[in-house]
């Protein structure tokens, strides 16, 4: 039973390493969210789960050591729903984020985003107008567009190199209006009208070249900002599926260890039981 209790421990502390990278997803979240997603609520879950994951392998490790069932069955019941609600936040990750991707544009590395290639609940959440004045805030003092500007000896690049650059989808949709207007590009964040001629696009009427505005109303801008949220979900859930199924083994190996210990508690014979047994048996003549 103590090599049993050891299995235990090595398991809770096998689980408290696990929330380590779990926790470490959460900040990397909450640090886009404060530079560039702009967008502060989706990561307290995942920073919430790792926490709890954290101090419930604690409390599962002080009771293998100490063979304190009830923090045992705290430990097993808790790690449970931790399962049930990580599992279910992976699911709610991928399905706010199924829709939508970046759209190829002719001569172009960078690709271009429409806000009705979106759809749903984030979506809705991003279109909000109470929050977009946040998220515009946020981009604006996130100075991403700024930082854009290349210059070849003092020179602005040439739009055939500007051309070539992988934009993120927030310098793409926030920082440059779309191809579509036929804007004649001066350097990264000042476009002006060619010929006179502006497009279709709604968001050719929105856009400013005062630095404070360029394309931060713009739907396309909404877009990038959907898409760069696609973008650091997905890479945080790779995290969290490869956890989960660590996870799950850990907790079965964990529940099949106390089983067995519970099993021993009850085939172990009692002090009195054993102190009968030990007693030699008396000779007859």
């Amino acid at each position: 039973m103590r090599a049993s209790n050891h299995l235990i421990g090595f398991l809770n502390f096998s689980t408290f390493l696990l929330s380590i990278p779990i926790l470490a997803g959460g900040i990397w979240l909450s640090n886009r969210a404060n530079t560039s997603d702009c967008l502060k609520f989706l990561q307290w879950p995942i920073i919430i789960i790792g926490v709890s994951i954290m101090v419930v392998s604690l409390a599962g490790f002080a009771g293998a050591c100490y063979r304190n069932t009830l923090l045992m069955y705290l430990y097993l019941w808790s790690m449970f729903l931790i399962i049930v609600a990580l599992l279910g936040f992976i699911i709610f990750a991928y399905a706010v984020t199924d829709k939508g991707s970046g759209r190829a544009v002719l001569n172009r590395s960078y690709l271009e985003y429409h806000l009705e290639d979106y759809s749903g609940w984030l979506s809705d959440r991003v279109v909000d107008p109470g929050y977009w004045v946040s998220i515009r805030s946020c981009i604006r003092g996130s100075r991403i567009c700024a930082r854009m500007g290349r210059q070849i000896y003092g020179v602005p690049e040439s739009p055939d190199l500007f051309y070539q650059r992988n934009l993120n989808p927030i310098q793409s949709g926030c920082c440059k209006p779309p191809t579509d207007c036929g804007f004649t590009y001066v350097n990264e964040t000042v476009w002006s009208p060619g010929g006179g001629l502006v497009g279709t696009d709604g968001d050719c009427n929105i856009w400013s070249n005062e630095q404070r505005q360029l394309c931060y109303n713009c739907n396309s801008c909404k877009a990038g900002i959907l898409a760069s949220l696609k973008t650091s979900w997905r890479k945080a859930s790779i995290i969290n599926i490869v956890a989960l199924i660590i996870l799950v083994i850990l907790y079965v190996f964990a529940c099949a260890a106390f089983r067995h210990n519970r099993r021993m508690d009850n085939d172990e014979p009692s002090g009195e039981t054993r102190m009968e047994k030990a007693r030699p048996s008396r000779i007859h003549f």
